[in-house]
């Protein structure tokens, strides 16, 4: 009697780099999956059969790893409940070399095979291995070449001084045509305003607070797909990002260069040209970068006052490097938006190490500490040093 053939449980696996089109009642996805399980289907005689799991990355690129359904399959494969991973084309499981070699590597090492629907041949083999990479090399060719094109068009037309996309700034609309920004004139008055009122102070951090005064607020706007990105508060990179952008003068930015820009300027060459000079004065050049800063209470300090982390810093007072951690909101927002005072690290920090003896925790362990702060409370001293800067833990 012919013994029965052996089930080989398959996974089909679908990709599409773009979200455009999947809307559709008939999508790239489903035509893949379609092609993927006629495939299955004829090789019934053989025991294939569909797994339930659908793993479909729709709006993913195959450059990377980074997709959600691929990592699905993936964990499904090491727990033994895929025996063969099916695709419509070999891109379609990834356009890189390395990556690829990492997924036919955990294939391999828990025995499941991997067959394209449009592409014969058998990876058991070192001849379809070769053709296999041969393809993947196209793959990963065709996948750069693509990007070379979108970046020379992109500069192409910014030369021409269009925009080329993006978040929409305020002050500016997108048109319903897409590819040029229409003035939006409430936004535009705001933006003149707040070109206005740093031109006359010269501060960035004075003009954070008039804005906050105001009520000003960032770009609200809605994608494509109706999801509504709600403006938020200001604060100095922001700001600073605002004050500096072309686009307000007229003009496009393409590799540290402008050009003329198709849309209306909305504030005056002047005006713009005295905000970069102010801008250019306040500019710090950028600092070594070295080692992160050693904080014992990195991560743990939160401002009572407003929420925000307390984040470890320095100054140094006649070349001696001193200690302190600093309220986030009143880095990015000024200090006079958050009363709390900066609190010493080293005075903090020791008191912090000395409950640490008296409980006899391990200092290596901050978890216990946490716990202990949460719970039991600290000794008089650390008490009183959390609250007179303000902090809670």
């Amino acid at each position: 009697m012919k013994a029965p053939q052996p089930i080989v449980r398959c996974g089909i696996y679908s990709r599409k780099s773009s979200e455009d089109g999947l809307e559709q009642e008939f999508n790239s996805l489903m035509a893949q999956r379609e092609a993927a399980e006629a495939y299955i289907l004829s090789q019934r005689e053989l025991g294939w059969t569909v797994v339930a799991n659908q793993y479909d990355g729709g709006g993913f690129s195959g450059g990377n790893m980074d997709r959600p359904a691929l990592k699905r399959l993936l964990a499904d494969v090491e727990a033994r409940q895929i025996d063969c991973v099916v695709v419509y084309k070999v891109d379609r499981l990834s356009r890189s070399l390395l990556d690829f070699a990492s997924i036919i590597g955990v294939l391999d090492k828990h025995s499941a095979t991997f067959v394209s629907v449009t592409q014969q041949f058998n990876t058991s083999s070192s001849l379809g291995r070769l053709t296999l990479n041969v393809l993947l090399s196209f793959a990963q060719f065709e996948r750069e070449l693509t990007r070379e094109r979108t970046r020379d068009k992109v500069c192409a037309a910014r030369r021409k001084g269009k925009w080329t996309g993006g978040y929409p700034v305020l002050g500016y609309d997108v048109a319903p045509t897409r590819g040029k920004l229409v003035v939006n004139e409430e936004e535009a008055e705001c933006v003149r305003k707040i070109f206005s009122i740093f031109n006359r102070s010269g501060k960035l951090i004075e003009t954070l607070n008039e804005v906050d005064r105001n009520g000003w607020r960032t770009k609200n706007w809605t994608t494509r797909q109706g999801v509504t990105h709600s403006g938020s508060r200001f604060n100095r990179h922001t700001l600073a990002y605002l004050l500096s952008n072309p686009l307000y003068v007229g003009k496009v930015r393409l590799k540290g260069e402008l050009h003329q820009g198709e849309h209306a300027a909305i504030v005056e060459p002047k005006v713009w040209k005295r905000t970069a000079a102010l801008l250019a004065k306040r500019e710090v050049k950028p600092q070594r970068v070295g080692k992160p800063q050693e904080a014992l209470l990195r991560n743990l300090l939160i401002c009572e006052a407003c929420q925000a982390p307390m984040v470890p810093t320095y100054t140094k007072r006649n070349k001696t490097k001193v200690r302190y951690y600093t309220c986030r909101s009143a880095q990015m927002h000024g200090w006079k938006s958050c009363p709390a005072k900066t609190l010493p690290a080293r005075e903090i920090e020791d008191a912090v190490m000395a409950e640490l003896q008296n409980a006899a925790i391990d200092p290596n362990s901050l978890q216990q500490l946490v716990e202990r702060i949460s719970y039991d409370g600290l000794t008089r001293q650390v008490s009183m040093t959390l609250r007179e800067g303000g902090i809670c833990v």
